[in-house]
């Protein structure tokens, strides 16, 4: 068996991809051009992309392809009728990231309640040397213990956040569109969140119905010292308005791990607004996570192999 591999996006040099060699021949590929790419799709019986198209045209030149797996638990990227209309199997990875999300969505909160980044850059430039007293506290900075803590999508996510936020103390309420026999937080809709939140938190897919979910009129129902945090998909937010509702002083500050286009572009309105951090769309990439991954697209390879196909999705 051939398989092809998409290492371009979960490693730097730290992850092991020999195990995939029992499978049989393994191929690397790192951001192949379009041609090398269907070159390489003519003589593969599997492939595992992260962000790859899997599309009608790849699997032209892809006759001998049975399946097709992912570095990722999204899957928006594979065109699955054409993979049923061939019999091919396709694969995510779900739920492996959970724990470090979670953490970075904490890691950006704190950095905004705590302004660690401004008091770090401080230090860094001499103020506490020069500082006549032990401590100094120009910028204010705030708890998360009593603060309405508010999480749109209540998936494995949005549960594990849910769980930190009240171990810190927060009330927290939860808006989600099936509704969960578990939940032992308030469930209320998407309006009372972002009128009465002091931290908003997104944790649902991207639709056509959660496209550009914080805008222009939910933002205005937000809290003048309320933050907004979003390390789940950039276009649920309306990028203009937010970057507007920041500089005008509308919300205190939004933490962002995810943008609409990615790479950046240099016009995005969010760069340079006022009290807004944003991070490369880094949550995912503990090393413990990406091996994680790894470990379980390998799995799902070797499940299908032995005719019992797991975390299907086509």
């Amino acid at each position: 068996m051939k398989v092809a591999l998409d290492i371009s996006a979960v490693t730097c040099g730290d992850i092991d991809f020999t195990p995939f060699e029992e499978i049989g021949e393994v191929v690397l590929f790192n951001e192949p051009t379009k041609a090398e790419l269907y070159s390489l799709a003519a003589d593969i019986d599997a492939i595992i992309v992260n962000k790859v198209p899997v599309d009608r045209d790849l699997l032209e030149h892809a006759q001998k392809l049975r399946y097709v797996g992912l570095f990722a638990t999204g899957y928006n990227n594979i065109d699955l009728q054409a993979c049923r209309e061939r019999g091919i199997v396709v694969s995510n990875v779900p739920a492996y990231s959970t724990n470090a999300v979670t953490q970075h969505v904490f890691a950006l909160l704190l950095c905004l309640l705590g302004k660690i980044p401004e008091y770090a850059a401080s230090v860094q430039n001499g103020d506490w040397i020069r500082s006549k007293a032990f401590c100094y506290f120009p910028w204010p900075t705030y708890e998360i213990s009593g603060k309405t803590f508010g999480i749109i999508g209540y998936g494995s996510i949005g549960r594990s956040v849910a769980k930190v936020a009240d171990a810190f103390g927060a009330r927290v309420i939860v808006n989600t569109r099936t509704k969960p026999a578990d939940c032992q937080y308030d469930l209320v809709s998407k309006e009372e969140i972002f009128r009465t939140a002091d931290i908003v938190s997104l944790h649902c897919p991207l639709t056509e119905q959660t496209a550009k979910l914080v805008n222009a009129e939910t933002l205005a129902m937000m809290k003048p010292t309320a933050y907004l945090i979003n390390a789940a998909r950039g276009g649920l937010v309306d990028e203009p308005a937010l970057a507007k509702a920041l500089n005008e002083g509308h919300i205190a500050g939004a933490g962002v791990d995810t943008i609409s286009e990615e790479p950046m572009n240099p016009a995005n309105p969010l760069l340079g607004a006022k009290d807004c951090i944003i991070t490369p769309h880094i949550a995912w990439v503990p090393h413990e996570t990406r091996e994680r991954l790894v470990q379980t697209a390998l799995a799902n390879l070797k499940a299908f192999l032995a005719g019992k196909p797991q975390n299907v999705v086509s």
